[in-house]
């Protein structure tokens, strides 16, 4: 544990880290897939998007396009509304939280129990997922309404997804508020560094003609050089929506003394690392998250 008092930017973003690490064997551990499969839902952007829109209900193509934002309209719409014919939206909640859970479990059983033990980091991300505002905020309010799980690791797995949500929830509508389109998001976050095209473009389902018009488009705009690299103009864009990102992320802490913020981040610590370093996610991933900090 440092001595110096964490900023509450600093304090967002290394909590964003370790939520995210611990939601996002999700995507990424073969007990996803597993239990995909258990519910006859085949293939992995299938599960994908079922598991995590599931708390929005058996929702259309439109309102999934819409809160996730980042991903083509086609490659939405290959699997919704489609899954919802396959499997329930509460039995896919069900399943994705005993899926995540058994993950953890495998990957983390020494940091879970001790995390898990002490009562207190738990008691604190809920109260925090009590506190936040209700803004525009679909997947964070939707998640946050999942009924409490009696298994503490899918209530872990809960808690750090309805946080990991409300951060996302508020980049998107912080971009959208900005007028920027969500391949436009995804071509400024690459040339930043943010991830590799490698990573996202396929991911995301957009064309190599979309992801060149936009570029194109981009740099018409001074947010761009001919390089593909983000400008002054685009480096600043980024950074004030980081900003208010962090600021966003952070309300529903604005109560925890910096003191127990750290302790919180020292809580976590544990089983992020673990789970970094079992390789389970990639290094290099589309959410753009740096899974260790070894500065």
């Amino acid at each position: 544990m440092t001595d110096t008092p964490i900023s509450n930017t600093q304090f967002a973003r290394e909590l964003w880290r370790r939520l995210e690490s611990i939601h996002a064997v999700t995507y990424f551990a073969p007990e996803t897939m597993e239990g995909a499969r258990s519910l006859g839902v085949h293939g992995f952007w299938r599960a994908y998007f079922g598991f995590r829109a599931a708390p929005l209900g058996a929702c259309s193509a439109g309102v999934v396009t819409a809160a996730f934002f980042g991903f083509s309209p086609a490659m939405v719409a290959r699997a919704i509304p489609s899954v919802w014919e396959l499997a329930s939206p509460v039995d896919l909640i069900n399943t994705r939280g005993a899926s995540a859970a058994a993950a953890l479990r495998r990957i983390a059983s020494d940091e879970l129990s001790w995390l898990l033990n002490d009562g207190w980091p738990m008691q604190v991300l809920s109260e925090a997922i009590a506190n936040a505002k209700a803004g525009h905020l679909p997947l964070f309010l939707a998640n946050r309404d999942v009924s409490q799980p009696d298994d503490p690791v899918v209530a872990l797995w809960q808690a750090a997804t309805a946080l990991r949500e409300q951060r996302g929830d508020s980049h998107v509508a912080t971009w959208a508020a900005m007028g920027f389109t969500p391949i436009e998001v995804a071509v400024l976050f690459v040339a930043a560094g943010g991830t590799t095209r490698e990573a996202l473009q396929p991911n995301r389902g957009w064309s190599d003609d979309q992801w060149s018009d936009t570029s194109s488009r981009l740099s018409d705009q001074g947010l761009l050089t001919a390089d593909h690299v983000t400008t002054a103009a685009g480096n600043d864009v980024i950074a004030q929506v980081e900003s208010t990102t962090d600021t966003l992320a952070w309300s529903p802490f604005a109560e925890l003394k910096t003191t127990d913020q750290q302790r919180l981040l020292d809580a976590l610590e544990p089983i992020s690392r673990v789970i970094a370093q079992s390789e389970t996610i990639p290094t290099v991933n589309p959410m753009g998250v740096r899974l260790i900090d070894d500065r």
